[in-house]
């Protein structure tokens, strides 16, 4: 890899800033001074230092972000913001250019993305055979009754060849909008045509954690459906034993511990 390259994906400057650095003559590869960006240098075994600093090369990356409404799981799109987009707004344009989100969630779904190059590690995640759990907060229209519940805890019909597997549905709870976040209110107020305070009085809704082992296409939407409501609020808690940072805002992102990386490297087999 050539050097300037090499700095650049460590989050040493863009490639225009870590040329400055290079042909300041700083940087040693094995001891041996590097004045020229073009400069190889083995990413594997070679010692790079720049000054005192030892440039340790990380091969994967894994950054946790909190999706906002209205942004897309995708890498590039030319009408709304991505994913990447946000990456980098939180650590700089200079990031790698093989990170993808590993998964997707519909552009009005909050919560939970990885973000990675780790391909083998994302397509275990998300593979069917694996059966890595998937959690979801959810608040529906109206009450999801006790049948609607066991149909989705025992695998119910969403118009697909076969019923979805059994879900895990935690936590419910039958509530007023007044019992809801600010922020949920005001997602759920926007979706009606109707003057709010004539919407929502005396309205209930039922909130909940929905844990999924598959992930087909709008599957917790075409679920609350099938158990006759709507969801109104989405978003994503967990994936395997990585759960969303209570810390991070809408928007905001992190790079994972080595610790969260090995339990989902164990999660996902």
């Amino acid at each position: 890899m050539r050097l300037d390259k090499y700095l650049a994906e460590m989050s040493y400057g863009t490639r225009n800033e870590v040329k400055k650095i290079i042909r300041s003559g700083t940087v040693t590869i094995n001891g041996v001074q590097a004045a020229k960006p073009e400069t190889k240098v083995n990413e594997l075994s070679d010692i790079v230092y720049i000054g005192d600093e030892r440039v340790s090369y990380s091969q994967y990356v894994y950054y946790m972000l909190n999706k906002p409404a209205g942004c897309v799981s995708a890498t590039k799109d030319n009408v709304h913001k991505t994913v990447i987009d946000l990456l980098k707004k939180n650590i700089g344009n200079n990031i790698r250019d093989d990170i993808f989100p590993a998964g997707r969630l519909d552009i009005d779904t909050e919560g939970l993305v990885l973000l990675t190059n780790d391909g083998v590690l994302a397509h275990m995640l998300l593979s069917p055979r694996r059966h890595v759990e998937k959690a979801y907060y959810l608040v529906a229209d109206g009450i999801i009754t006790d049948n609607g519940i066991k149909q989705l805890t025992e695998g119910i019909d969403i118009g697909d060849e076969t019923l979805t597997l059994p879900a895990k549905a935690e936590n419910i709870k039958v509530c007023s909008i007044e019992e809801l976040g600010k922020d949920i209110q005001d997602i759920i107020k926007s979706q009606y045509n109707e003057e709010p305070s004539q919407t929502h009085e005396g309205k209930v809704y039922t909130s909940m954690e929905l844990v999924l082992h598959e992930g087909r296409y709008h599957q917790v939407k075409r679920m609350a459906e099938a158990a006759g409501s709507r969801v109104l609020y989405l978003k994503r808690i967990r994936m395997g034993t990585l759960w969303l940072d209570k810390a991070l805002l809408p928007g905001e992102c992190r790079e994972l511990s080595a610790e969260e990386v090995q339990q989902l490297r164990r999660t996902s087999g």
